[in-house]
């Protein structure tokens, strides 16, 4: 197929849509629902972003995809009890690398991954499909599904789920162009390749950057080069733990993503763990009392009238200090950037989250005052030499 009409772009006014090849064949196959615009925008985007952290890590690989950026994106390590029970899958038995590869994406910032569109580097299995089949999305793109995990996904929205087959065997043009009010833009692909070679310039006093340390950089610098600028990626143990996308200035990058670190912490509080739910409530609902109640704006869930309605009693609420001697126990986080860190605050908010190894461009004015920061924490930082901009 070279072409495929589509219901609108990414408005409903913003017809007539579709998506098409200059030459060749499509590389995607609808094998089931009606994806659109910005559905095939997330998968398209999505697909190149876990084929090259399969490629770097050597593991299956998934990303939860949100309007054009990743809310989370991971590698297919095993999973503790505590992740399994926060990410709601600890009631699912034995899990494969691949719904583990998903579970921590999705789990990253479940808020984020309401709605989103799935991408997986391997061909979908059942325990993935069931993990899939009872979350909010819109679809996912995978090389391929076995049969049986076709027909758990053909069930979900009613039949209507969007499950898209990519050819593995598809190799893009070099050059890529797009349009903005009617001027055609036009420049080679981003084929940059991320390895260990980004890592070796290493400019701090502490040069000790462990192998899976490495691998962390590595998984921020993928998942940043599909992420809308400006961006920072906070990583730990194989999974992003927090984006921050689109931002103008990056310390609000650093702010927005570190915020999301620190809540994927806070969710393994034992005091947020044991929140005594109503059996009735959703887990979408949970996530979203959670993330009321880790908040500064805790009483919203709290107040009368309103814990009736989630909880089987009143829980105390988490208090800034305990907040603040949990979020201490956070260590060992790695951290990539798109662009140089312009000021030495980036580096400041960023000990806060429990970082310890940074890779990023390098090349600021400044690099002397970020350098000296990270000195202060004994932080490792390598300068990558190389900017990840997604427009």
């Amino acid at each position: 197929m070279k072409e495929m009409e589509l219901k609108y772009g990414c408005n409903p006014n913003q017809k007539p849509s579709r998506v098409f090849m200059e030459s060749g064949e499509l590389p995607i196959e609808v094998l089931n629902g009606r994806p659109g615009y910005i559905n095939l925008l997330d998968a398209l985007n999505g697909i190149q972003l876990v084929r090259e952290l399969k490629a770097a890590s050597g593991l299956p690989s998934a990303t939860s995809f949100k309007h054009v950026s990743p809310a989370g994106a991971a590698v297919g390590r095993e999973m503790s009890d505590i992740l399994k029970k926060i990410y709601w899958v600890d009631d699912l038995g034995e899990l494969s690398p691949l719904a583990c590869a998903y579970a921590r994406a999705r789990g990253a910032d479940r808020m984020s991954s309401y709605g989103d569109f799935i991408a997986l580097s391997d061909v979908c299995d059942v325990p993935t499909a069931k993990m899939i089949q009872r979350e909010v999305s819109d679809g996912v793109i995978a090389p391929d599904y076995t049969d049986e995990a076709l027909e758990i996904l053909k069930t979900k929205r009613k039949g209507t789920y969007n499950i898209i087959k990519f050819d593995e065997s598809y190799k893009p043009a070099p050059i890529e162009r797009k349009q903005v009010y009617g001027v055609t833009f036009e420049q080679g692909r981003n084929e940059l390749d991320i390895n260990n070679a980004l890592l070796e310039n290493i400019v701090t006093d502490n040069k000790n950057i462990p192998d899976d340390k490495k691998l962390d950089l590595l998984i921020s610098l993928i998942t940043l080069k599909s992420t809308q600028s400006n961006s920072v990626c906070y990583v730990k143990d194989g999974q992003a733990i927090g984006i921050g996308a689109g931002q103008q200035s990056r310390i609000h990058c650093t702010r927005l993503a570190g915020q999301k670190a620190d809540n994927w912490w806070l969710r393994q509080y034992p005091k947020v763990m044991a929140l005594p739910f109503k059996d009735d409530v959703r887990r979408a609902d949970r996530d979203n009392a959670i993330d009321v109640y880790i908040g500064d704006e805790y009483e919203d869930v709290l107040r009368d009238g309103e814990w009736q309605r989630i909880f089987t009693e009143r829980p105390e609420p988490l208090t800034r200090e305990e907040k603040k001697e949990w979020l201490s126990k956070n260590t060992d986080v790695a951290l990539g950037s798109d662009a140089f860190f312009p000021f030495g605050d980036n580096i400041e908010r960023a000990h806060k989250s429990g970082v310890r190894y940074i890779a990023q461009p390098g090349g600021s004015i400044r690099d002397d005052n970020v350098i000296e920061t990270c000195n202060k924490y004994d932080i490792a930082m390598a300068f990558t030499g190389i900017r990840l901009f997604h427009h």
